[in-house]
This record gives C-alpha cells, structure tokens and sequence, in this order.
C-alpha cells in the first residue's frame, strides 16, 4: 500500500495514521518500538532545520532499513518545507511524501508554487504524497509562555479550500482550524464545523491534515478525527519528554559518559507518550 492508499483506509474506518517528527535516532526507534507493538503505519517527518541536522538521504536511508527490518508502513515527509527548490531536493533524495508550506505567500503565488512542486513530484514518482497548506498556522514547535491568539483572518476557508485543491492537484491539505505550532499558555480551541466543512468540500481522496497536535485536548482530537482529520502531526510534546528524560537522568547519573547506557531511559519515555498518542489517533491494529 502507497502513504495516500494508507490515508484512504484511515479516512474511511474513521481513524488517523500519527505524524512524528525526528532529529535524533533514539525518537525514530522509539517510533518504530511502539508501532511495532501497536501494528500501526508510522508518518515521519523531518522540517527543514531537522532534515539539515540529519542529512535529506541518511534520513531516506535510515526509513528505508527500519521500513525493511519490521515489515512497517513508515513513510518519510518533509514537512513545512518553505519553498520549491528545498522540496525538490527532498523528491530527489527520495522522500515517499512531501509537504509543501507556501502558506504565507499571496494565494495565487502558494497556488504556483505548490502546483509546481506537485508536477515534480509525480514526474519523479507517482506514488510520492504531495501535501499544500492554505492558511496562517501561527506558533513554533516549542513550549510558548505567552498566549497566541488565532484571528479568523488565520483560518482556511472552505471555498478557497477547493480552489486550491483543484488547481495544484495535491494529495493532502494542510488547514488552520484553530490549531498552532508548539504548545502555548492557552488552551486551542479548534473549529470541528469549518473542519467537516472542508472536509465535505473536498473529494475524499484528498487528505486532511491537522498540524500542531502537540497540547490539543483529547477530546477535541478525537471529533476532528470524526469530521474528517485523517493525519495528525506531534513533535512538540515527544520534544519535551525527551529533554526532560535526559537531563533527569544526567542530573542522576552524572558520572555516566556512555551514549547507548544514557539514552534506553530516554527512549522508555518517549515510548510511553508515543503510545499514548497512537492509541488517541486511533491507529492501533490497522495493519
């Protein structure tokens, strides 16, 4: 099965194949530990900073030999790269699925450049899932002290939605629903009616993404979910456990200099809330 016939499963049994972001080894087999539990498809992202840390084909490389050791639908997007150029290197490094954000360009200029990347892609390889993003997603993927408010200016609307859509020819689009990046002071509020809004504004072949899953309330995951949210991105969260784990046992143990004996706890933790937002997606037992 191809990333796009995996979201087309998910949409239609009403579930949402998880998002997660790497910069390290220790997240990526974390990941895949507990997919392999779960029986669940893995979505890995890297952003342009993260994709530059690791390197555009060791990171093809390392999915590709996880991909071949466990038998697991895991895929490699790149996600939020901000222009056109960045996103055919990630095609030619071979990346299964591309997320284009021209977000903050005119409509007409997201539209241009999107579409452009869209017929790269698929010159290259049909199966590569092009992602497009219509909207101001505010925030960064990090722990914000201060409050972020979402304007309705921010929002995606469903009739440009469409508009879009049709004329770049994407596979997977990214709205601003009242989600943000990162964890901020305030609680989002998302708007699950603009959600089954788009949704139904569009051909079920077209996914929808919800970005900035990190601090969003279980339960308003699980109805975006019910009104057509079928791939939901966490970093920010995985992020903070991680830190966390590792200056915890750091400050413990400061007499350890050994990487493979400092990092299992650290992977342990990273488990734990993986696990938890997989079984929230509801991807458990989908393979």
């Amino acid at each position: 099965m191809t990333l796009n016939d995996w979201f087309k499963k998910a949409l239609r049994e009403g579930w949402a194949v998880p998002h997660l972001n790497i910069s390290s080894l220790e997240q990526l087999k974390a990941m895949v530990n507990v997919a392999l539990r779960l029986s669940s498809p893995l979505h890995i992202g890297t952003s342009s900073g993260e994709a530059k840390y690791l390197g555009m084909r060791q990171c093809v490389a390392l999915i590709r030999s996880f991909r071949e050791d466990t038998g697991l639908p895991i895929f490699l997007n790149s996600d939020h790269f901000g222009n056109v150029e960045e996103a055919k290197r990630a095609v030619d490094a071979g990346y299964d699925s591309i997320h284009i954000d021209l977000s903050r360009e005119p409509f007409e200029l997201n539209i241009k450049g999107t579409k452009e990347v869209v017929e790269y892609a698929k010159s290259k390889n049909k199966e590569i899932s092009v992602e497009g993003e219509l909207g101001y997603l505010r925030g960064s993927s990090k722990v914000q002290k201060e409050v972020i408010q979402i304007n309705p200016e921010d929002m995606t609307d469903p009739e440009q939605a469409v508009k879009f859509v049709k004329e770049t020819k994407i596979d997977r689009l990214a709205p601003v629903v009242g989600n943000l990046h990162g964890i901020a002071a305030n609680e989002p509020n998302l708007d699950i009616a603009r959600v089954a809004n788009i949704r139904v504004s569009l051909p079920d072949f077209v996914s929808l993404v919800l970005h900035g899953g990190s601090g969003i309330p279980d339960e308003q995951i699980r109805e975006a979910v019910k009104a057509g949210i079928n791939n939901i991105h966490v970093n920010t969260e995985i992020r903070v456990v991680y830190a966390d784990a590792l200056r915890k046992f750091v400050t413990e143990n400061p007499e350890e200099t050994t990487p493979y004996k400092i990092l299992p706890p650290v992977i342990e933790a990273m488990e734990k809330k993986i696990e938890e937002k997989i079984k929230l997606f509801g991807s458990v037992n989908r393979i």
